[in-house]
């Protein structure tokens, strides 16, 4: 199916600059077709959801564009260049929080730095800042046994804005986490989006929280995957968290996204 691209209230702006870009990228694991010839553009300083029936490959694009697989065919760049493994310019939010379980909270915010030799004052005092960014000031010298599933995700947060990269790849990082602390997350990253200037992709199976973070949703095909459609929330993200989901544009776009994707549901 070729890509449709719908925009609201987009009309007259000039050019987006874009951060990540895939162009016709294919991976095939043995005879299983995950990608064919998908392309897609990611605008700087925004976030893209990208969302899908289970198993279309919205994972294996995400590790593609970290660097921690090759595609079959096609390439990806990043600020213009091609991705040939992982990089200082990307870091991953993973599902499942991959935490140090030995390692207080700082050490653990701090880790990506004590990778790349900065100084441990420097570096404590950088991972200070972002934990205090995911409010969990007062978590320093806690481990991970600790903390609940929602304050481990916020250190797995805190480690990949630590480490100041220009792309921030999040791989379902809510879905662990209770309904409550959900929404809690999907403001504060509302909040990020606004504060840190990067460029978010996120992978998600929820069309309502893909549709209340997203500037952007890519809507992909069952396997082999390719996008069917990109989605440009409009002004309703401009009324604050409070009232997003109470927005007859927000609920229309949940209807018209869940009525594209129900026929490939089991």
């Amino acid at each position: 199916m070729p890509q449709i691209k719908e925009v609201a209230g987009q009309a007259g702006e000039s050019p987006v600059d874009n951060a990540v870009v895939a162009r016709g990228v294919s991976k095939t694991y043995g005879t299983v077709e995950a990608l064919r010839n998908l392309s897609l553009e990611f605008p700087r300083g925004q976030l893209t959801s990208l969302l899908g029936p289970s198993g279309c490959g919205k994972t294996t694009l995400l590790k593609i564009i970290a660097g921690l697989l090759e595609p079959t065919s096609g390439e990806i760049e990043v600020n213009g260049k091609p991705v040939k493994g992982p990089g200082p310019d990307r870091a991953f939010v993973f599902q499942d929080f991959a935490l140090m379980p030995w390692a207080s909270v700082i050490r653990n915010v701090a880790f990506g730095l004590e990778l790349r030799g900065v100084a441990k004052s420097e570096r404590e005092a950088i991972a200070e800042k972002y934990i205090r960014e995911v409010g969990l000031s007062g978590f320093e010298k806690a481990y991970p046994h600790e903390l609940s599933g929602g304050m481990r995700q916020r250190v797995g947060l805190a480690r990949a804005l630590s480490v100041d990269a220009d792309v921030l790849l999040m791989d379902e990082p809510f879905s662990a986490v209770d309904e409550q602390t959900r929404r809690k997350f999907q403001e504060d990253l509302l909040r990020l989006v606004e504060n840190e200037s990067k460029t978010f992709i996120f992978v998600t199976h929820s069309i309502e929280e893909a549709v209340y973070v997203s500037d952007q949703i890519a809507i992909l095909l069952p396997r082999p995957s390719r996008v069917s459609e990109i989605i440009r929330p409009g002004g309703f993200r401009q009324k604050g968290a409070d009232a997003i989901r109470r927005d007859p544009e927000y609920l229309d776009i949940v209807d018209r996204i869940w009525a594209s994707l129900r026929s490939y549901v089991d």
